[in-house]
């Protein structure tokens, strides 16, 4: 049976710590809730967003086996499964299956730069390793590995191959994706100076796998909507436009920093950073907090300031 695509704001979720480090789930409850009530569609948690790499494999298992349990009526679940070793990938993929989810993401093994071609054999044995859905995430600034369209249009032809997270500065990527038209939803990140979002969602892509949503979850919504006609695109343009200072101030620091500081400081379920990372320093948080106001996003969230939480 096809898998559900996903398509719109898919959000790759912080990871919510308590005070002492651990994980806290009942922060994860209530960051489902707030984006099923304000229109994101899929959540990635354990993500880069989520701090992954920072995560035991027992915490990985429990988050996954906890939040699937969480799922909102009509939201996709996917969880990053990535592993340093093809194995360790398919392991963790497997588990996610068996625990319920909706579909993992995948990107290149970091560290070991390995040639495409091993890399498409890495996806494609993944892929056939379960029946879950996958989405690869290609990633070169993270991992080095950056596949070609022509890759990617080859993983395409799996079944089981659902989604493409691009982020590379090509213009041209996207745009030879979205000319084969492959039975998958291509998305990209969020961050304006990746410079993909306005030409993916011009060209025909199906949303954006974007972070900046944790914080502005409705205008994600609104953003990463397919275009059906001209008004989506100018609801669109009023958005991206609108929100383009917490696009800027999401992406100031190495993800997750600006976002979980930000969105301890008004209140949100987020907590400590893993160390080494470290919150952002009282004038960086300023210019965050700023720009809540600005967007009033204190009113329309309910939000409650408090950036001494964040120190």
């Amino acid at each position: 049976m096809p898998h559900p695509k996903p398509t719109g704001s898919f959000v790759a979720l912080i990871t919510p710590m308590n005070e002492d480090g651990s994980v806290d789930y009942e922060g994860f409850r209530d960051l489902l809730a707030f984006h099923a009530e304000h229109g994101t569609s899929a959540v990635l948690i354990m993500g880069s967003t989520g701090e992954v790499s920072m995560l035991s494999p027992e915490e990985k298992r429990s988050i996954i086996a906890k939040t699937v349990k969480m799922r909102p009526d009509g939201m996709l679940m996917y969880y990053g499964c990535s592993g340093n070793n093809t194995q360790a990938a398919i392991d963790m993929v497997r588990y996610a299956e068996a625990e319920g989810a909706d579909g993992a993401i995948i990107a290149a093994p970091s560290y070991i730069c390995a040639p495409n071609a091993d890399i498409v054999d890495f996806v494609e044995e993944i892929c056939d390793a379960s029946d879950l859905a996958i989405g690869f995430y290609n990633n070169p600034p993270r991992v080095k590995t950056d596949l070609h369209w022509d890759d990617m249009l080859k993983l395409a032809e799996h079944p089981n191959m659902v989604v493409l997270k691009e982020s590379t500065t090509r213009v041209g990527q996207v745009a030879q994706m979205c000319a084969a038209k492959p039975d998958l939803s291509i998305m990209c990140c969020c961050s304006p100076n990746l410079g993909l979002v306005v030409p993916t969602m011009s060209l025909g892509g199906h949303g954006t796998a974007n972070m900046t949503g944790n914080i502005i979850p409705a205008e994600f919504a609104v953003i990463s909507k397919p275009w059906t006609g001209p008004q989506d695109a100018e609801n669109f343009k009023t958005a991206y436009l609108g929100n383009l200072d917490m696009l800027h101030f999401a992406y100031s620091a190495i993800n997750p920093v600006a976002i979980k500081s930000l969105m301890r400081a008004v209140g949100l379920p987020s907590g400590p950073l893993r160390k080494p990372l470290k919150p952002l320093d009282a004038p960086a948080l300023k210019r965050g907090l700023d720009i809540v106001s600005r967007l009033g996003l204190e009113q329309k969230y309910g939000l409650r300031v408090r950036p001494d939480l964040a120190a």
